[in-house]
């Protein structure tokens, strides 16, 4: 009642004030009286600071009489733990070990050609040959000439083991007979080379050279490409700050964008080095290939699992805030009765992020009642309620 009559008095003393003659705001600017003007600008402070006590004290009134009064509709989650599964996604081409450019080793006339392109080949598969010029004779001459000399070394072998004959004639035969065997030897390793072979199993993906051409060992004498596209991987590079992060085994998802497909594999090999021009390091990622569908330079999308936290608190990051020293914040509703509680601004500490979620390392915990819908618009300490739709 104290107030009430207060707010009486106030508003006495103004409508006195207000009932005498009062000169013109334009009046009194145009007088160009200073001290005038300085009057009039005092009274009007004074009145401006009335009617602000005024306004005050009817609103504390209206709080204490409203029983109907506002109270800001937010929705709410309540916190639990669960599993946060984090992923390091970047890009990287597919590629293979075994996709090569096979070269002459030797000179001369490419005569054969036994494959075509797109045909499954295994290792040591003949593929072609070149002209050896006539080294098959020079074999089957050297093959009697050696045959000759294991028949004598033969016999003299079994006259020496009866005594008869001199040591120095054993010692010839054996050596004429084991010079003309390695000769034999080195000859069929050189003919060999005019047979060109698959060095690993794999497919033919270019016949570059035709029967007939003269090819040469060097640079632009390739005459076959072959693939293996069962041994497929994607070689990528890592930030060094995930060095401890992502390992050999690690579970890693990969997504071809073109293909519209995606398949499950993991980590199998990490680099020992780090690039000192741009901090990463190199892994290899297996890439299983069993329809022969993902080729070499193919874009991937790689999700590299690189931490998990089977008892996380998560929360959308939607509703969190940031204040004057930059600390992270949500809204607690503490003091919960029915659907009513108080929002109590908390400040968190947050960690990593995947989606529209993100990691509360520290500041609430499991079964703590956050503002979600509403959050930027309430206030510390202020009743809320919770809306049931």
């Amino acid at each position: 009642m104290k107030k009430i009559y207060s707010i009486f008095a106030i508003i006495l003393v103004l409508s006195s004030c207000r009932g005498q003659k009062e000169q013109s705001l334009i009046d009194v600017i145009a007088s160009k009286d200073l001290a005038q003007i300085r009057a009039k600008k005092s009274e009007l402070d004074n009145k401006m600071q009335q009617i602000s006590a005024e306004i005050k004290l009817l609103n504390t009134e209206i709080e204490i009489l409203d029983t109907l009064k506002r109270v800001p509709l937010v929705t709410a989650i309540k916190l639990k733990n669960e599993v946060f599964t984090h992923f390091l996604e970047l890009q990287g081409n597919v590629t293979t070990k075994q996709n090569v450019l096979i070269y002459p080793e030797v000179a001369g006339t490419l005569e054969k050609v036994f494959v075509k392109e797109g045909q499954k080949v295994s290792k040591g598969q003949a593929l072609g040959r070149i002209d050896n010029g006539g080294l098959e004779q020079q074999v089957a001459q050297l093959e009697a000439t050696t045959a000759l000399a294991k028949t004598t070394f033969d016999r003299q072998k079994r006259l020496w083991n009866e005594k008869i004959g001199s040591e120095i004639q054993y010692l010839q035969t054996k050596t004429n007979y084991e010079a003309s065997k390695n000769q034999l030897a080195q000859l069929k390793k050189q003919i060999d080379k005019f047979t060109i072979r698959a060095p690993f199993s794999g497919v033919i993906d270019d016949v570059i050279k035709d029967q007939g051409t003269v090819v040469a060992p060097g640079p632009g004498a390739e005459i076959f490409r072959i693939v293996n596209l069962s041994n497929m991987f994607i070689e990528a590079d890592i930030p060094e700050s995930y060095i401890t992060d992502v390992t050999i085994g690690k579970y890693v998802e990969i997504d071809f964008p073109v293909l519209g497909k995606s398949l499950e594999t993991k980590v199998r090999q990490t680099g020992n080095f780090i690039n000192p021009a741009n901090r990463t390091f190199k892994i290899e990622v297996g890439v299983p290939n069993n329809d022969r569908s993902i080729k070499p330079n193919l874009t991937a999308k790689l999700k590299i699992n690189d931490y998990t936290n089977a008892e996380a608190i998560l929360i959308p990051q939607s509703i969190i805030s940031e204040n004057a020293n930059g600390e992270q914040y949500v809204y607690v509703i503490k003091n919960l009765n029915n659907d009513k509680g108080i929002a109590t601004q908390t400040v968190v500490k947050t960690g990593k992020t995947q989606g529209d979620v993100i990691e509360i390392l520290e500041g609430v915990t499991s079964g703590d009642v956050l503002i979600e819908a509403g959050a930027r618009s309430v206030k510390n300490g202020q009743e809320v309620k919770i809306s049931k739709s």
